[in-house]
């Protein structure tokens, strides 16, 4: 109960963005996502230690129609408060210890879908980390000239968790949760550390 009423106590003053410099806030941008980038900072500033920032608000990734015109508008609005995100980390010395992961439910595919649009890939996608001990200017993998699978140091989503895993300190082989009555693995019985991500 102690927990809860200091969460609740500290709560107001950690949500409070107008509490920022003007030029903080401009540098974020306006919205709903840029609100989100920004607190994602001043939640990891005061020791939050998991933040989740969500692209919601009514404008959906999910580009089945009107793919072309659609991203243009999506892309704008998250670049930039992603870019303030890391640049204030960065200046405020936390990037160093904050692992910030960027990624979606899918890819999506190359060619058309109805004319307009392009549907999910599950076959090739792109997420990316920054800060936390992972390794800079580094791209890791690669689809084929199509742009439509994964051929290059591909990695399945095991990997993928006992990679983020790692660089949080954990040993994705000693984690385990009871379930029904048995012990399981985020990775289950697979999952490797891409080494070369590593800082």
């Amino acid at each position: 109960m102690e927990t809860a009423f200091r969460m609740q106590s500290a709560g107001h003053e950690a949500f409070d963005i107008s509490a920022e410099p003007a030029a903080i806030r401009e540098e974020y941008g306006a919205g709903h996502f840029a609100n989100g980038c920004l607190l994602a900072r001043r939640l990891v500033e005061r020791d939050v230690r998991f933040v989740q920032v969500y692209y919601g608000n009514g404008q959906p990734w999910d580009t089945h129609t009107k793919h072309n015109e659609a991203v243009k508008g999506l892309a704008t609005s998250i670049d930039r408060p992603i870019a303030a995100l890391l640049a204030d980390l960065k200046r405020r010395g936390m990037l160093d210890d904050t692992l910030v992961i960027w990624g979606g439910e899918f890819g999506r595919t190359p060619v058309s879908e109805n004319g307009s649009g392009r549907d999910h890939n599950h076959y090739g996608m792109t997420m990316w980390l920054a800060g936390g001990g992972s390794r800079g200017g580094y791209a890791h993998g690669a689809t084929d000239e199509f742009g439509f699978r994964a051929v290059q140091d591909r990695m399945h989503v095991h990997d993928v968790h006992a990679t983020v895993l790692h660089l949080l300190g954990i040993d994705h082989e000693r984690l385990t949760y009871n379930y029904a009555g048995r012990d399981f693995r985020l990775t289950d019985v697979a999952g490797k550390v891409a080494q070369a991500v590593l800082s």
